[in-house]
């Protein structure tokens, strides 16, 4: 029972993709015992298929292909190998191997802390936790220095780390002490029962005061890096928005999630023609005004408290970057509308 709320709330809520789908892997990795049988469409290409029905990248399978870990029929096909009828596809999958995440002199922000939870407010620019490209300098390596007592439910790299926003995305996350406590917390992702609310500045004119995005995310079929709304190999993702303030070519909004998914928020406004000002990947090529990073922030968090039941919630304000920007798009309007 416990395996099964922890996968469940791991796959619902917002993840960050802060690692390249580029890694070998065979980074750091070791192979399963276990392996998984798939069966194919005639004619397709062995490593395209199973791109799409694995939802990796091209050159991740292609990798396991070149290391024999994909037998067809009982021996190994290269990549281009044209799948025929009836064919029997064996793939065992890299794990990595557990690495050790150590402790890190680095300062955060402590919202709340007590035996049982840790609510942060996480800056921009920092992953959540170590993983290939970010064994240091993450928010574990940080709680790590701050407490020894975090769940151990996701093992020794994500001690603690019941759910995370993307590197690029600041604001609140909450941090379980222990298992009973990460379990509790993790039910309430399952039941989608947090309250998560995320600012953000979008490029162009929301007119509509209000509105909900009900659009399936998937792997994007022609960037395996990417999420997109498509409609197969894809899960239910909702949010709803509602406008806080209009500027010139942008709009100040506020986004509550009902489901997690993958880049949800970024997703999601890019498929409504007002994606996130800054978005490196789904964001417009050219930003006039130069952000690294986007403009979206977790700023509000409620959750029942795992062992008192107790309604708990949390606001952190924009950061500072973001809080300038809102001033200089006011001023924008202001002196629009003196002229």
């Amino acid at each position: 029972m416990e395996k099964e709320i922890q996968e469940s709330a791991l796959e619902d809520f917002e993840f960050d993709e802060q690692v390249s789908d580029e890694e070998s892997p065979f980074s750091g990795a070791e192979l399963l015992t276990e392996q998984e049988t798939f069966e194919l469409p005639e004619g397709i290409r062995l490593d395209i298929g199973l791109t799409d029905i694995l939802g990796k990248s091209r050159s991740f399978v292609q990798g396991i292909i070149a290391q024999e870990c994909v037998i067809v029929n009982g021996s190994a096909k290269k990549a281009n190998y044209r799948v025929r009828q009836g064919d029997k596809i064996e793939v065992a999958f890299p794990s990595p191997r557990e690495a050790t995440a150590e402790p890190e002199n680095i300062p955060i922000e402590i919202l709340y802390e007590d035996e049982d939870v840790l609510v942060v407010n996480k800056p921009q620019d920092m992953v959540v936790h170590p993983a290939p490209g970010a064994w240091t300098g993450t928010l574990v390596n940080a709680l790590l220095y701050h407490c020894h007592d975090l769940s151990g439910i996701n093992g020794i790299l994500r001690p603690g780390i019941v759910h995370r926003i993307d590197k690029d995305t600041s604001g609140i996350l909450v941090v379980a002490k222990n298992d009973i406590a990460h379990q509790g917390l993790a039910a309430q992702l399952k039941a989608h029962t947090m309250d998560r609310k995320y600012l953000a500045l979008v490029h162009g004119v929301v007119l509509e005061p209000s509105g909900t995005v009900d659009a399936p995310i998937g792997r994007d079929p022609a960037d395996r890096k990417r999420m997109a709304v498509v409609m197969q190999h894809s899960k239910l993702a909702v949010s709803h928005y509602k406008v806080l303030e209009r500027f010139r070519e942008s709009t100040y909004v506020e986004v509550q999630l009902e489901t997690g998914r993958t880049h949800q928020i970024r997703v999601h406004m890019r498929y409504i023609k007002h994606p996130v000002l800054g978005d490196p990947v789904y964001g417009l090529k050219k930003d006039r005004f130069g952000l690294q990073g986007q403009m979206l922030h977790a700023a509000h968090l409620g959750f029942e408290h795992p062992r008192s039941g107790k309604w708990m919630k949390f606001e952190a304000p924009v950061p500072r970057k973001f809080a300038v920007l809102i001033e200089k798009l006011r001023k924008e309007v202001g002196r629009i509308n003196s002229e």
